[in-house]
């Protein structure tokens, strides 16, 4: 991984430092295998102990020790040194694997998460229930949660119609929602996420519901197009989808020569409703001390 490709940095675990690797083009957190078996188990020596583990992993046919790869990461000794990393998966997989009370608790998650998804599969409602209740966990506003909902029915019906286009890999999906992302916002995806400091974070989840707007009018915009049109070839699909994010881009443009004001933000709608919440709660409580005096 080329090292302007990368950031290094550690995260905090019980107090105890795990480092990791961001990878800019797989978009992925690579994180220390040896630091993770040293929280986990307390271990003098985690690297023996995770070498006896590859070992008995390779023997139950286990992918985790053959697929694990090497970056380079700063010691305790402040020089750079090849050590093992996973990615979330691995880590996971790795947790697994390992008997220790520290463990147990990621063990009864992962337990809990793989029931809710099966859970999810028998009945999709529950997928939606638990999304309205993470989004509103997390402080979004019910206004901006009902628009996110619909970002993704508009979303659904775009892909089937990639379907029915013949676009069926996910790489082709990426492809074409760059070129609807850029002819809206002049940016690719990748950009726009760098734009407003993202990295797993979800690009959608940190629109404003003016961006959320603009983003479904493009999707919508190109569904049609692409129903009229009927493209036959991945290049016409491509064509098609730059039409549909340029009726975003015009609306976009226009809504900022009215209003004076750039419509794609570095900030996002949790930010400023919780700013908006902390202004309400200052100024109740201003009040009140006016009253009391």
């Amino acid at each position: 991984m080329d090292k302007k490709n990368k950031e290094n940095s550690v995260v905090l675990f019980n107090d105890k430092q795990v480092r990791r690797v961001w990878n800019e083009e797989k978009e992925e957190w690579f994180f220390s295998i040896i630091d993770v078996i040293a929280i986990l188990t307390e271990s003098v020596n985690p690297r023996k102990y995770w070498s006896v583990l590859k070992t008995r992993l390779k023997q139950e046919g286990s992918q985790l020790a053959t697929n694990c790869s090497q970056l380079k990461m700063m010691s305790s000794d402040g020089k750079y040194y090849l050590t093992d990393v996973g990615n979330t998966k691995a880590i996971l997989r790795l947790i697994q694997s390992i008997p220790s009370p520290k463990a147990e608790p990621f063990k009864l998650w992962l337990a809990k998460v793989g029931t809710e998804r099966i859970d999810e599969f028998a009945d999709p409602q529950k997928a939606i229930d638990r999304a309205l209740e993470t989004y509103l966990k997390k402080g979004y506003s019910k206004e901006w949660i009902n628009q996110r909902l619909k970002t993704i029915e508009v979303r659904k019906e775009l892909t089937d119609e990639w379907d029915e286009r013949g676009v069926e890999e996910d790489k082709k999906y990426a492809i074409l929602t760059d070129e609807i992302t850029k002819a809206w916002t002049g940016m690719t995806t990748k950009e726009y996420k760098n734009f407003k400091n993202l990295k797993k974070e979800n690009l959608r989840d940190n629109m404003s519901n003016l961006e959320l707007v603009l983003n479904m009018l493009a999707e919508a915009t190109t569904t049609e197009i692409s129903k009229n049109k009927i493209p036959e070839t991945f290049e016409e699909n491509k064509k098609v989808a730059r039409e549909g994010g340029e009726v975003a881009g015009n609306a976009r443009k226009e809504i900022e020569q009215k209003t004076g004001k750039n419509v794609i933000s570095n900030e996002n709608s949790l930010n400023n409703d919780l700013e908006k919440k902390k202004e309400i709660e200052d100024a109740k409580s201003k009040c009140s001390k006016v009253i009391k005096k």
